[in-house]
């Protein structure tokens, strides 16, 4: 039994030699632009309005001080954050990056530190992946998404009371489920106030569940795919990570969690926090699961959490998650408008830059509201004429009303795999096509197109010509086969890696190029073996008891447990709860309330020490040497019960079988 992961990304690739790409060898050397790369992203320039500076200037006003390169360094001097490396962003768009992708990334990166959005309502911006923001009350700060990690969250709040005045931390508010907007509350309240629960903690209802659920269930893999979407094995530069479109990387420093003392319900709240009026909006199931957007009445101020951004945002997430609700999504952003778009005079996120001015923010709400529902819409009207998932997703474009406002791009989200997850929303991933109901493995599927095309050298010699016109995408796609088919032949390998570059190179989505890049680096160089990391005590003594039941039925191995009943009767010597866990039918089941007359075994031991037992941050004989776990019955059937479950390799291949 492997720890529960709670995952976060983190970042780091390097450059080659500068080769032609008509006449390159294939070898694991990164590539330039190509002459088709570099005149799509010239072509690509003359499509948008680069001419228009405004985000530029909305993203410097109200600046107060920074930190240096923005860095930050844990109590050891490590790196937990940095700017330093993401300095080649002054120049020129790269040829090896979109010019759009670059604009976003210069916008991201390079306005960093305190910034003023009204009198009373300061951001921290570009200190983490999320801004954290501070609302200025009675008494101190109401802190708003207090980042990923400790350290960062830490050294934003130290910048803010050098430059405003020292102010201690009378609330924090977590707008929503996603780590990167509460993991570093432990840098702006002290384990002391965690612990007597004396700063109110605000977040909405179902937060503590969905926030730590998330990536247990399917943790593993989840975080093999995040490596990839978030760049983590790139390093910053020009042929490697230049931005996730929704900003920076993520830091890499202390994490935790906290539990809410007030929880905004469905219906809403109006609450006075450190006497300032709040207003808030509970919006589930869109962009999280658990979200919430609020008003500030006296400063004319809309926090609109990540449900408007200056992206369109992930509809469906290329790291695994829940599709969202597009519709929905939509709806909350109307919502929004009606309740507080007369009223407001600044609209702020947990992400990117403010808007000043009702009409600007009317309009800016207006674009993204529109922008959610037009994919949603459009996708269920191709879908009504017949077309299937990847024919609309390749006919869906945006209106030109839509397409030219920057917030509206796909830095982050595609329209894309938007349309894709509107259709899987509604449609399952079956298109009604019978020969897609049953379709062959990967592996041995591969083998026979590899058969049918010709053989090996056939493709080859065709691929080689279809990457010299510039056509990627079918290269690639002839390609994924060759691989599958013939994994040790290093001229494919590279070949597909190549395109896999170009396509990169090209991709306006930040977390598009980060996969293209990530899966040439493992075509190249192999999988980057990295250690699991076992996630923080304080996390794993917070699951409900029921989800770690549930991740560990996910690891139970059913091949092994299908003849194997077991039955363990567990009593926590600390709530006196009872459980039974029953290994029947290859299936494992917790049950609460409820024991068996004939256990297997039996434990006693407190309700923490289970959740680490289980969560696999400590063994049963260091448990029961301390003894802090007693066993009844046969001790023997614990043992046989632990060895039925998988480890996960976190290091699988994505792109090689």
């Amino acid at each position: 039994m492997r720890a529960l992961l709670l995952v976060l990304p983190v970042f780091l690739m390097a450059c080659g030699t500068k080769t032609e790409p008509g006449t390159r060898p294939l070898n694991a050397e990164i590539k330039p632009a190509s002459r088709a790369t570099i005149a799509h992203n010239q072509s690509f320039a003359k499509q948008l309005p680069f001419g228009d500076r405004a985000d530029f200037q909305l993203a410097r006003r109200g600046f107060m001080a920074a930190i240096p390169d923005a860095q930050v360094n844990d109590a050891e001097g490590r790196e937990v954050y940095g700017l330093a490396r993401m300095q080649f962003l002054q120049g020129e768009p790269a040829d090896t990056v979109n010019p759009s992708l670059w604009r976003q990334a210069q916008l991201n990166a390079l306005n960093q530190g305190l910034y003023k959005v009204v009198d009373g309502i300061y951001q921290i911006r570009s200190m983490d992946l999320a801004n954290m923001s501070l609302i200025e009350g009675k008494q101190g700060w109401a802190v708003i998404d207090p980042l990923t990690s400790a350290e960062t969250a830490a050294a934003g709040l130290a910048l803010a009371n050098r430059v405003l005045g020292e102010r201690p931390v009378t609330a924090v508010i977590f707008t929503h489920s996603h780590a990167d907007h509460f993991a570093g509350v432990t840098g702006v309240l002290s384990g002391e106030q965690l612990e007597s629960g004396s700063v109110d903690i605000i977040a909405p209802q179902g937060f503590t569940e969905e926030a730590i659920s998330e990536n247990v269930r399917s943790g593993n893999v989840m975080q093999r795919r995040a490596l990839y979407q978030f760049g983590d094995l790139l390093p910053s530069g020009e042929k490697g990570f230049v931005s996730s479109g929704l900003g920076n990387r993520v830091s890499a420093g202390e994490r935790g969690i906290a539990r809410p003392t007030i929880l905004i319900p469905e219906s809403g709240a109006e609450l006075e926090v450190d006497g300032v009026e709040m207003v808030f909006i509970n919006t589930p199931g869109a962009e999280a699961p658990a979200e919430m957007i609020f008003f500030f009445p006296q400063f004319k101020a809309l926090c609109m959490s990540e449900i408007a951004s200056h992206t369109l945002h992930n509809i469906y997430t290329l790291r695994g998650a829940k599709t969202r609700d597009a519709l929905a999504w939509s709806r909350y952003i109307e919502h929004a408008l009606e309740r507080f778009g007369g009223q407001t005079e600044v609209v702020f996120s947990s992400h990117h830059w403010p808007i000043w001015g009702n009409g600007e923010a009317v309009d800016y709400l207006a674009g993204q509201r529109d922008l959610y529902k037009y994919i949603h819409d459009q996708t269920l009207r191709l879908a009504n004429h017949g077309y299937d998932m990847v024919e609309i997703a390749e006919r869906l474009e945006l209106p030109e009303s839509l397409s030219r406002a920057w917030a509206n791009r796909g830095y982050y989200g595609t329209v894309n795999v938007g349309a894709k997850a509107v259709y899987n929303h509604y449609l399952g991933y079956f298109d009604g096509n019978p020969a897609n109901l049953h379709p062959l493995p990967q592996g041995e599927a591969a083998r026979r197109y590899v058969e049918y095309m010709g053989g090996r050298d056939a493709i080859m010699a065709r691929a080689q010509r279809d990457f010299a016109k510039g056509d990627y995408r079918w290269v690639a796609t002839v390609l994924k086969h060759l691989v599958f088919a013939e994994p040790g032949d290093e001229q494919a390998r590279y070949l597909l890696a190549d395109s896999f570059e170009q396509l990169g190179y090209q991709a306006e989505s930040g977390i598009w190029r980060n996969f293209y890049l990530s899966g040439a680096r493992e075509l190249r160089q192999g999988v980057d073996v990295r250690e699991a990391m076992l996630p923080p005590e304080e996390i794993v003594a917070q699951v409900p008891l029921q989800l770690l039941f549930d991740a560990m039925a996910v690891r139970l191995n059913g091949e092994k447990a299908a003849d194997t009943e077991i039955f363990l009767n567990i009593d926590m010597t600390d709530s006196g709860q009872k459980y039974l866990l029953v290994v029947q039918n290859g299936v494992l089941h917790g049950y609460q309330d409820r024991h068996s007359d004939t256990p297997s075994a039996s434990l006693a031991l407190s309700s923490r020490d289970l959740r680490l037992m289980f969560g696999g941050l400590v063994g049963a004989p260091a448990l029961i040497a301390k003894g802090r776990l007693k066993v009844s019955g046969n001790p023997l059937a614990l043992v046989k019960f632990g060895r039925l479950f998988d480890q996960f390799d976190p290091n699988f291949n994505l792109v090689t079988p």
